[in-house]
């Protein structure tokens, strides 16, 4: 069964920095293109981030320039490094692959102060 564990997300000023890691289960997580997910009150989720199976990073417009993707794959783990925080960043964070399965992790809560 797949398993996806996002943490490290909390209460940050504008400005600050936060980063997200997700830990995952399951033997699909090397051949797999994996994404940052958020999700604002009252929006749809969407991708944020996505790196390939070699290392290859895409990202939103939103967030080009200031959130760096990673992964690590002997421990089937991706990252966020997220910098330069704004309020409009405020959501539920998710990881999946990219497309994304049907099964999702908790979230972790990224709140933003102005």
């Amino acid at each position: 069964q797949v398993q996806l564990v996002e943490s490290g997300g909390g209460l940050v000023q504008a400005g600050g920095s936060l980063r997200l890691s997700c830990a995952t289960s399951g033997s699909f997580f090397e051949i797999n293109a994996m994404g940052w997910y958020r999700q604002a009150p009252g929006k749809q989720r969407v991708l944020v981030a996505r790196i390939s199976s070699g290392g290859s990073t895409n990202y939103a417009d939103s967030v080009k320039g200031r959130f760096t993707i990673s992964r690590d794959n002997t421990k089937n783990t991706v990252y966020l490094q997220m910098n330069s925080l704004k309020p409009e960043d405020t959501a539920v964070y998710y990881c999946n692959t990219v497309p994304p399965r049907e099964t999702w992790g908790q979230g972790t809560q990224v709140t933003v102060s102005s």
